[in-house]
């Protein structure tokens, strides 16, 4: 019995190991990925070069709601971490829901944005400075809507995984994903928005 013991938690630190190299290595792919997208945008936003600029069709306020929600999601997710850590099962499900909910009106301002912004005459197709800005801000509301469906997932699983150590391990990956949205968004905010409406 000890010996089954003593290989069942062999298994789960090797288990544990392998699934956080993947999930590190996966993370390191996006921030190469990222900063491929910033460094094009960068470079195609020079001044000098060809196609509106986007300063003209820039509204701030519109872009500082989108950050307020996508913060707010990450904020309620750490409250369902908090629970989590505290067993309450249902809290942590119904702060996860929360979380999805402001989440999902993040992806739905953004898209917002982009019909407003393509109605107005900036569309992706018309210049290299468009295409960037609609690549990089679309890769990053693309990772939010995977985002989304991964918090979908984990509510649904709550209610059947009873293995306290799985449950948290998929939880913890799911925030660092999140922070690292919200990090790359922060980029965004500063060097799209902010540096653009100069």
């Amino acid at each position: 019995m000890h010996r089954e013991m003593t290989e069942e938690h062999q298994h789960y630190l090797e288990s544990d190991e392998s699934d956080v190299f993947g999930f590190w290595l996966y993370i390191m792919s996006d921030c190469i990925l990222f900063s491929v997208l910033f460094a094009t945008f960068i470079v195609l936003n020079m001044p000098g070069t060809g196609g509106p600029d986007l300063k003209n069709y820039i509204d701030l306020k519109y872009v500082l709601i989108e950050t307020f929600f996508l913060l707010a999601s990450n904020f309620v997710f750490g409250l369902a971490v908090l629970n989590l850590n505290q067993d309450k099962i249902a809290k942590v499900q119904t702060w996860l829901v929360i979380s999805f909910l402001f989440g999902l009106c993040f992806v739905f301002l953004e898209l917002r944005e982009f019909i407003n912004l393509a109605s107005e005459g900036f569309r992706w197709d018309y210049s290299g400075k468009a295409s960037s800005f609609f690549t990089l801000v679309g890769t990053h509301g693309l990772h939010v809507s995977c985002g989304l469906f991964w918090v979908l997932i984990m509510i649904i699983q709550l209610s059947f995984i009873r293995e306290t150590h799985i449950v948290k391990r998929r939880m913890t990956y799911l925030g660092l994903f999140w922070n690292f949205l919200d990090i790359v968004w922060i980029f965004v905010f500063t060097v799209v928005y902010l540096v653009g409406a100069l």
